[in-house]
């Protein structure tokens, strides 16, 4: 079982930060917003475009399948009462030759182990597709 640690305070206001490894993120808190910053619900949902693009990187090399770049656009719908995210779209672009058949073989092992997809697809609604650059 692997086991993960973050930490995170509040430093004024106009924001916290939380720390994991050696890594410090600055966290939107402020009740203005900040440009500069994630709010938690773009925090979420960069976990979940960060998770995508891990079985990426760990899954090709198993699928000896070939690319030039991955980009993954999400988004999320939260209702206001109670708040909560009800859903969370993606869309995965790869550059690549592969096939629509090899593409689509990423994309279920994208899908299948991704500990924070299969997370989020068990609390809420997730969906994406996959589609060449």
């Amino acid at each position: 079982m692997l086991e993960y640690a973050v930490s995170a305070r509040r430093v004024d206001a106009h924001g916290s930060e939380a720390r994991a490894k050696d890594a410090v993120l600055v966290l939107d808190t402020d009740l203005s917003g900040r440009r500069d910053a994630f709010n938690p619900a773009e925090l979420f949902l960069a976990s979940i475009a960060a998770c995508i693009l891990k079985g990426i990187e760990r899954v090709t090399p198993l699928l000896e399948f070939s690319l030039a770049g991955v980009e993954v656009r999400l988004h999320g719908e939260r209702q206001d009462s109670p708040p909560k995210m009800t859903s969370v779209t993606y869309e995965i672009i790869v550059e690549t030759d592969e096939t629509d058949h090899r593409l689509e073989l990423l994309h279920k092992n994208v899908r299948k182990f991704g500990t924070i997809s299969n997370t989020v697809a068990d609390a809420t609604h997730l969906s994406g597709t996959i589609r060449r650059k």
